[in-house]
C-alpha cells in the first residue's frame, strides 16, 4: 500500500531537501574582498611562449623586479595564492601579457641556478605553454622595470 503525503507536508519536505543545496550554489566573494593567502590557487593559467613568432626569442625581454620585490601568482588576475616571491632586482623574462598590461606572464630560474638553462632567448616554432625547467608564473604589472 502507497503512503501518499499531504500537499503541506510535501511543500516542506521539498524546502527541507533543497535548502542544503541552495547554500552550495551561492557565489563565490568578489575577489577584492578576499584576504591574500597561501594555498591552492582559484585558477591557474601556464604562461605561454614564442607568441611573437618564430623568428623571435620566445620571451621578449629580460628585465628586473623593481625594489621591494613581487609576488608571483597562478594566474593572471589571482591574488589569493602566492605561487613565489621575488626579490628586488631578480631577473625576469617577460613572455606574455594580459589584462592591457596589468598582468605579465614571467619565466625565472630559481635562485642559484643558471637563468640560461630556461630556454626562453630562442625561439620556438609554435607558440605553446612554458613546461620548464625554469619556474614560471604570473606577476602584476608596474613590478618589473622593463628591459632589466
Amino acid at each position: 500500500m502507497k503512503t501518499i503525503l499531504p500537499p503541506r507536508r510535501t511543500l516542506s519536505l521539498l524546502v527541507v531537501l533543497a535548502l542544503p543545496l541552495a547554500a552550495c550554489s551561492q557565489p563565490a566573494p568578489p575577489a577584492e574582498n578576499a584576504p591574500a593567502v597561501a594555498g591552492e590557487p582559484l585558477a591557474t593559467r601556464a604562461v605561454m611562449i614564442g607568441t611573437e613568432g618564430p623568428s623571435l626569442p620566445a620571451c621578449s625581454s629580460i628585465s628586473r623586479v623593481k625594489a621591494g620585490g613581487t609576488d608571483v601568482y597562478w594566474a593572471p588576475g589571482e591574488t589569493r595564492a602566492v605561487k613565489a616571491k621575488l626579490a628586488g632586482g631578480a631577473n625576469v623574462s617577460l613572455c606574455e601579457a594580459a589584462e592591457n598590461d596589468a598582468w605579465f606572464g614571467v619565466v625565472f630560474a630559481a635562485p642559484g641556478t643558471d637563468p640560461d638553462m630556461c630556454g626562453v632567448g630562442k625561439s620556438v616554432r609554435d607558440a605553446r605553454e612554458y613546461q620548464g625547467p625554469c619556474r614560471w608564473g604570473w606577476i602584476r604589472g608596474g613590478t618589473v622595470q622593463l628591459g632589466g
